[in-house]
C-alpha cells in the first residue's frame, strides 16, 4: 500500500521543485528493501572515512582478536597431542606460554579495537548531530508548523544513536567475528574437509533466516523511530504546558495520551526483541543439528587423532559464538537504517532557498516604502485562503495599525515581510525591489519584531537583549535599551543583575518582565523597519504607559507595523488598516474611520462600551 505524504515549502521543494512537494513512497518489494538499505548504510559509512586511519588501526586489531581464537583452536591438536599422548617435553614445557601470549595479545588488541570504535561512533555522532542542527537553523518556519517538536528531538536525541552503533559496533563484530568464522572453519577444513561440509549443511537454512528476520526487523525499527517521536512530542507538551494541565485538571486526559503512547512504544520494541530472541535458539538449533551429525561421523572415523578430533570439535563449539553474534547484529543494523533513513530524511530537508542576492541596507529602507501587493494567500499545508486582494503602501517613517477580529490575517499580513512565508502570488516591495531579491539575511537585518509570543533562551538578561548580531554590544547601550524599554526598573533590583540567568523562556520572570526585555531587544537593534505584533498584549496599564513612550521614540525613526487588538494603543498611528476575513475593509487614521462609522467605529464602540 503507498504511502504519501504531502510536503509544502515557500518557494522550493526537494531538488530545486517549485512550491509544492507531494511525496508518495510505494510499498517497498523485498528487492528495493535491500537497495535502500545498502544506499543508507554506505553513505552512513561515508561518516567513518574521515577517520580512516582509526578505523584502520581498530580493524587491524579485530583481526588479531579474530586470528587469536582460530589459533587457540589449532593449539588444542599439538597440546593433546604433543603431550597426552606423544609426551613431548617441548610441547608440555611452551603450551602454557602460548596460552598466556596467546590472551594477552587478544587481550590488547580487544581494547584497542573496541576503543577505537567508540571514539569513531562518538565523532560520528557529534557530526551527525552538528549537521542535523544546522540544518535545524535555517528550515523554513513551515516546517516547524508541521512537524512536533517532539519528533524533531528524537531524531537529534534518540535516532543518532542507533545510528552509531550501526555504524562502529555492527561492523565490529562483521570483521571480527566474520574473519573468526572463516578461520575456524579453514582449520576445520584443513583436518578433516568431509566433517567440515557436513557442518555447511545447515548454511542455507540460516541464511535463509536471516533473511526473514532482516525484513521483520527493519519493518519493527522504521515503527519504534516514529512511536519514539511520539513519546518526545507528547513529554514535551506537558513540560512546556504544565500550568494550563493543572489548572484544568489535564492529568487524567495527559496520562492517558502518554500511556497509549508508551505501551505502543513497548509493544513495538517487544516485537522487535521477540524475533531477536527467537532467531539466536533457532540458528543454534541448527547448527547443533548440523554439529550433531558431525561428532556422530567423527566417531565413526579412526584417521582423526585425539587431538585433531578435540581441535575439530572446539572450532566448531567455537564457531557458535560470533555466528549467534552475526545473527544478533541484524537488529542493530536494521534498528541503525531505520534511524538513517529518518536522520538522512531530515538531513535533507531543503532549507530557506536564498533567491536573492541584493544586499538590503537601512538607506534603502528609509528612502523607499513598503508596497504589499498580494493576490492571494494560504498557509503551506492548509485550506483555505488567508489573505487576498490585499494593497498597501507604508511610506518611511509612517505608523500603519492593523486591526481586526482574531484570525483577520494581521500577523499573517506582518509574517510575510521577514519572508517567514513565501508569498507565491503577489510582491512586497522593500527598499525599492522585491524583497525575493535580497538575501534573507539583510532582509531581516533590517527588522525588529516584538510579538505577543515571547521568546527569551535560557541565559543571562544581558544576553537575551544583545542577542545574534547584537552580541559584543556594549553593557552601557544594553543599559540604554533596557532603561528606554522600561526593564532596567526590575533588572537593577536583581542579585546579579544583566547577569541574572532568565530561565527556560524567561519562566523565572513575569509575563510584563519577559515582554520588557523583547521591546529592550528591538531598541537595541534600532532596525529601519518595526514590527509589533500586540508588543504590550502582557503589560498593565500603568507598565503600558511608560512602554508606549518608549515606542514612539523608537518608531520615530521606523517605518512601523502595529498589530494590535487594543485600539487605544494605536489611536495615534498614521494610518490604521481593517481586516477581516483576509480583507481590507476600510483605511484611514483614528479620526477618519470613527466619522466613517464603519467596521473600525463598531469595535472601537465595542472595546470602550467593555469598559
Amino acid at each position: 500500500m503507498p504511502i504519501s505524504a504531502t510536503i509544502h515549502y515557500n518557494d522550493v521543494g526537494f531538488y530545486g521543485t517549485p512550491i509544492t512537494l507531494r511525496l508518495q513512497l510505494p510499498a517497498m518489494t523485498q528487492h528495493s528493501h535491500a537497495e535502500s538499505g545498502i544506499a543508507v548504510y554506505r553513505r552512513l559509512l561515508s561518516y567513518v572515512l574521515p577517520q580512516w586511519r582509526r578505523f584502520v588501526v581498530a580493524a587491524l586489531a579485530l583481526v588479531v582478536v579474530a586470528g587469536s581464537e582460530a589459533l587457540f583452536a589449532m593449539m588444542m591438536k599439538p597440546m593433546l597431542d604433543g603431550t597426552f599422548v606423544e609426551r613431548d617435553p617441548t610441547t608440555i614445557a611452551y603450551t602454557p606460554i602460548a596460552l598466556i601470549a596467546i590472551f594477552l595479545v587478544r587481550g590488547i588488541a580487544a581494547y584497542s579495537a573496541e576503543y577505537g570504535m567508540a571514539r569513531i561512533a562518538r565523532q560520528v555522532i557529534k557530526v551527525l548531530r552538528g549537521e542535523m542542527f544546522a540544518n535545524m537553523l535555517h528550515l523554513p518556519v513551515s516546517y516547524f508548523d508541521l512537524t512536533p517538536s517532539g519528533r524533531i528531538i528524537s531524531k537529534l536525541i534518540y535516532d543518532v544513536e542507533q545510528v552509531a552503533m550501526a555504524a562502529t559496533d555492527v561492523v565490529s563484530i562483521l570483521i571480527r567475528d566474520s574473519l573468526s568464522v572463516v578461520a575456524l572453519l579453514a582449520w576445520m577444513f584443513y583436518l578433516d574437509w568431509k566433517l567440515a561440509l557436513v557442518l555447511l549443511i545447515g548454511a542455507p537454512l540460516i541464511a535463509l533466516l536471516i533473511r526473514v528476520i532482516n525484513q521483520r526487523f527493519r519493518r519493527y525499527s522504521s515503527h519504534i523511530q516514529e512511536s519514539m517521536g511520539t513519546v518526545s512530542h507528547i513529554a514535551e507538551e506537558v513540560i512546556t504546558g504544565q500550568r494550563v494541565i493543572k489548572t484544568f485538571g489535564g492529568q487524567g486526559y495527559e496520562s492517558k495520551r502518554f500511556e497509549e503512547a508508551n505501551e505502543n512504544n513497548r509493544r513495538l520494541n517487544l516485537k522487535l526483541l521477540s524475533t531477536s530472541a527467537a532467531s539466536v535458539p533457532l540458528v543454534q538449533l541448527i547448527a547443533a543439528m548440523a554439529a550433531a551429525g558431525v561428532i556422530a561421523l567423527a566417531l565413526s572415523q579412526e584417521n582423526l587423532s585425539v587431538g585433531g578430533f578435540v581441535s575439530f570439535i572446539t572450532a566448531m563449539m567455537m564457531i557458535l559464538q560470533p555466528m549467534k553474534r552475526l545473527t544478533k547484529i541484524s537488529a542493530s543494523l536494521q534498528r541503525g537504517i531505520a534511524a538513517a533513513i529518518s536522520i538522512f530524511e531530515f538531513r535533507d530537508t531543503p532549507c530557506e532557498e536564498e533567491s536573492g542576492s541584493a544586499l538590503l541596507t537601512r538607506e534603502h529602507c528609509r528612502d523607499h516604502p513598503i508596497s504589499i501587493e498580494i493576490e492571494h494567500f494560504s498557509y503551506p499545508g492548509k485550506e483555505g485562503l488567508v489573505l487576498e486582494q490585499i494593497a498597501l503602501e507604508i511610506k518611511p517613517g509612517e505608523i500603519v495599525a492593523l486591526v481586526g477580529r482574531s484570525g483577520s490575517g494581521k500577523s499573517t499580513l506582518a509574517n510575510l515581510i521577514p519572508r517567514f512565508y513565501e508569498l507565491e502570488h503577489g510582491t512586497i516591495t522593500v527598499g525599492g525591489a522585491d524583497i525575493r531579491s535580497y538575501t534573507r539575511e539583510s532582509l531581516r537585518a533590517q527588522i525588529a519584531l516584538v510579538s505577543q509570543h515571547i521568546t527569551l533562551f535560557n541565559g543571562t538578561i544581558a544576553n537575551n537583549i544583545a542577542y545574534g548580531r547584537l552580541d559584543g554590544t556594549p553593557e552601557e547601550a544594553i543599559i540604554a535599551a533596557a532603561e528606554a524599554a522600561h526593564a532596567w526598573e526590575f533588572i537593577r533590583q536583581l542579585p546579579q543583575g544583566l547577569q541574572t540567568v532568565v530561565g527556560e523562556n524567561g519562566a523565572l520572570l513575569s509575563g510584563g518582565q519577559r515582554q520588557r526585555l523583547s521591546i529592550a531587544r528591538a531598541l537595541l537593534k534600532k532596525a529601519p523597519i518595526l514590527i509589533l505584533d500586540e508588543a504590550t498584549s502582557a503589560l498593565d496599564t500603568h507598565s503600558e504607559r511608560h512602554i508606549q513612550q518608549a515606542l514612539q521614540l523608537l518608531m520615530a525613526n521606523s517605518t512601523t507595523l502595529v498589530i494590535a487588538h487594543r485600539l487605544s494603543t494605536i489611536e495615534d498611528a498614521d494610518r490604521i488598516v481593517v481586516l477581516e476575513q483576509g480583507r481590507v475593509l476600510e483605511s484611514g487614521n483614528h479620526r477618519q474611520l470613527l466619522t466613517a462609522a464603519g467596521p473600525y467605529s463598531a469595535l472601537y464602540n465595542l472595546q470602550f462600551s467593555e469598559k
